[in-house]
């Protein structure tokens, strides 16, 4: 039996296993998938099991995403140009890291009844998901980007993968059709300090956060009358990509995948 498994500190929070051992089950692959919270210093235990093939192949999430990749033999063209991966594949000899989370976030967005070309998008937080945010919306064609993290020196690192991102001061806000929290501020039911009256009406709020399902900052969105969602979509089509390029196989998504996670 195959073992794949997700990588990350915290982890608990992860529904990866749920949803790849649901996919492993319905295509009939004698494979298994569990969650493990390492600490830095066993990643590279780790890197050699996958090249020993005790593991098939893993996903990777905060904060690990940019740290593996030292680790890795050859980079996607999409995981080289944002520095980040959450995929790691075994190719003739070499570990392969993928990016899948531009196609998640961008199909995400797609899915929405939200015309995002030409729109001002605010990104709280820098780290983890962001450089991927970054791709896929260049890509959308939106009129600016502006970075807002606690660190702002992490936010200027961005100017070296990306051009034209503007930086703005944490704590404070101007005029924005899309608001994405890409901070790990709502995991534990914490709350954004910012104030958000200040936008007007009909903006995004978008949380990359899935579980739980309504943070406090979708929360504050939907009371100031605003378009909420959360990191669902986004992360059943980064984990669909991820299990396309383990298994060669496209699993299904339908109502039952999204009620699956619902019930945690």
């Amino acid at each position: 039996m195959k073992k794949y498994l997700v990588i990350g500190n915290p982890i608990d929070h992860s529904l990866s296993p749920k949803l790849q051992n649901y996919w492993l089950k319905e295509n009939n692959i004698d494979a298994s998938y569990d969650k493990i919270k390492l600490g830095i210093h066993e990643i590279k235990n780790l890197i050699q099991d996958i090249k020993e093939q005790k593991i098939a192949g893993c996903n990777v999430t905060v904060p690990f995403k940019k740290t593996i990749i030292p680790f890795l033999d050859k980079l996607s063209p999409e995981a080289e140009q944002t520095q980040s991966v959450n995929t790691i594949t075994f190719d003739n000899g070499d570990l392969v890291g993928h990016n899948t989370d531009i196609v998640g976030f961008d199909t995400a967005i797609k899915k929405l009844n939200f015309s995002i070309k030409g729109k001002k998008v605010l990104i709280l937080g820098a780290g983890g998901v962001v450089p991927s945010i970054i791709f896929a919306l260049k890509n959308m064609h939106v009129q600016e980007i502006t970075i807002s993290n606690r660190t702002r020196e992490k936010a200027e690192n961005l100017r070296v993968l990306f051009d034209n991102l503007k930086i703005l001061k944490w704590g404070t806000l101007t005029d924005f059709h899309v608001v994405i929290n890409a901070t790990s501020l709502g995991l534990n039911n914490e709350t954004i300090n910012l104030d958000f009256s200040s936008l007007g009406k009909d903006k995004l709020f978008y949380d990359v956060i899935y579980n739980p399902r309504e943070t406090n900052f979708l929360k504050i969105g939907k009371q100031l009358g605003h378009k909420t969602e959360n990191g669902k979509t986004m992360f059943v089509y980064q984990a669909l990509e991820a299990f396309k390029l383990w298994h060669r196989i496209v699993p299904n998504v339908n109502t039952n995948t999204f009620k699956l996670l619902d019930n945690d």
